[in-house]
């Protein structure tokens, strides 16, 4: 029994393309509309700056915009400081202005003790009531 050979269709087509590609021929056949963009998407090398994009957009709302706006509070309450405010010290220690210039903010801490102290190092304007509690 003798057996014949039945063409592959496949084959067909690799010979063929071999074919082309060994003469020359166009490689415009290769080109195949529904191939994927590559590893990086379609977005290219930008793609991979996304996440981190995200990433800081994040960090700015939640951290970095809300201590801005709490500095900008302080400072303002800082130039508004005036004679006779009480406040609270970033050392814990509560007084009544007696003066203000520049850098240096002169506290009242007790009758007739005066103690000075940086202008930034005060923290809060307090009320009477605070005073008393803490």
């Amino acid at each position: 029994m003798m057996r014949t050979a039945v063409p592959i269709p496949g084959a067909v087509f690799a010979s063929a393309s071999a074919l082309a590609a060994y003469s020359g021929g166009s490689k415009a056949w290769a080109q195949d509309a529904s191939v994927p963009a590559g590893p990086l998407g379609p977005f290219g090398p930008l793609s991979g700056f996304v996440p981190f994009l995200l990433i800081f957009v994040l960090f700015y709302f939640l951290l970095i915009l809300p201590q801005q706006r709490k500095q900008k509070k302080h400072r303002a309450m800082l130039e508004a400081l005036k004679k006779n405010d009480k406040v609270a010290t970033s050392g814990g220690i509560y007084g009544t202005v007696m003066s203000v210039s520049k850098n240096v903010v002169t506290l009242e801490i007790a009758s007739g003790v005066r103690v000075k102290v940086r202008r930034d190092a005060v923290t809060d304007l307090r009320t009477g009531d605070d005073e008393e509690s803490a």
